[in-house]
């Protein structure tokens, strides 16, 4: 694995500033300058899609006042001679011009589609600039388009990978609920916890007009999901107070809805999970020691 790419977690002064100068000359890696604003053109794969006009304004104002402080990083266009293509730093490019900048500070660097997007998200990501459909976007777009792994997504974001698989899971929700999120009016662990209901679209409008916490918002998912296995427990037949009661002390020491069909001493022990946190949490547990 390249140099650049095991110094991706950590940041983009592992890209720009701490890369070995022979690498950095066999790589075609062009010391920092003034590039023109003009010459300068949007990745169209940039994972973030959302610029709020508030952001771009104020930090417009601060290189008015203080220039930009930051190098933005760049690669030659791919498919436009003589032009750069940004790889990280969009917002500072937009801010700089709606503060009249004619040229901003950048670093050019020669790199593949691959490489721009892992350093686009791993930005991203270590920022908080994404939101999470934007995240679970770009984690499908290394996985469909350059064949990664989800492992090996997790080592280049230095998230675990059941972020990576449960981020991903968004993208299941139904668009409704997306639009939520895309918007900010749902956050990622509100998706993640109607994510496994039939019923997301319709618990997602209770929790935005309600204003649920997370918490409240897996207890409502919780009792929607296990309304029809109620529904069908009271239809077959009601268990006994016991196996009710030892039920719920499991559920309430595990964290997990759990079930119990006993027949005369033999029976099935039901764990349920919504989440890979959650089922990394119970294997600890009944590891441990």
């Amino acid at each position: 694995m390249a140099e650049g790419r095991r110094g991706l977690g950590r940041g983009l002064s592992a890209l720009m500033d701490e890369v070995d100068p022979a690498i950095a000359a066999q790589q075609g890696a062009r010391s920092r300058a003034e590039t023109p604003i003009e010459l300068i053109q949007p990745n169209p794969d940039q994972p973030r899609r959302s610029f709020p006009e508030a952001e771009i304004e104020e930090l417009a104002q601060s290189i008015r006042e203080k220039g930009v402080l930051q190098p933005i990083l760049l690669r030659p266009a791919p498919r436009a001679p003589g032009r750069f293509e940004i790889v990280v730093g969009e917002r500072r490019w937009r801010a700089a011009q709606r503060a009249g900048l004619v040229a901003v500070p950048a670093v050019v660097r020669e790199l593949d589609d691959l490489q721009v997007l892992e350093i686009a998200i791993v930005e991203n990501v270590q920022r908080e600039d994404l939101n999470a459909l934007e995240e679970a976007m770009a984690y499908k777009a290394l996985l469909e388009r350059f064949g990664r792994t989800q492992e090996a997504v997790a080592r280049a974001v230095s998230k675990s990978r059941s972020h990576v698989a449960n981020t991903l899971r968004l993208l299941q929700l139904p668009p409704a609920v997306q639009d939520h999120v895309a918007a900010g009016r749902l956050s990622a662990g509100h998706a993640r916890a109607i994510a496994a209901s039939e019923n997301a679209a319709a618990l997602a409008e209770r929790i935005v007009a309600a204003g649920l916490s997370v918490r409240e918002a897996e207890t409502m998912a919780r009792a929607d999901k296990g309304a029809p296995r109620k529904a069908a427990a009271r239809k077959a037949g009601s268990k006994d107070a016991d196996t009710l009661a030892l039920e719920h002390d499991l559920a309430e020491v595990l964290g997990l809805d759990v079930g119990i069909v006993d027949h005369g001493g033999a029976g099935e022990l039901t764990i349920r999970y919504e989440t890979l946190e959650q089922l990394d949490d119970l294997c600890r547990r009944l590891t441990r020691g």
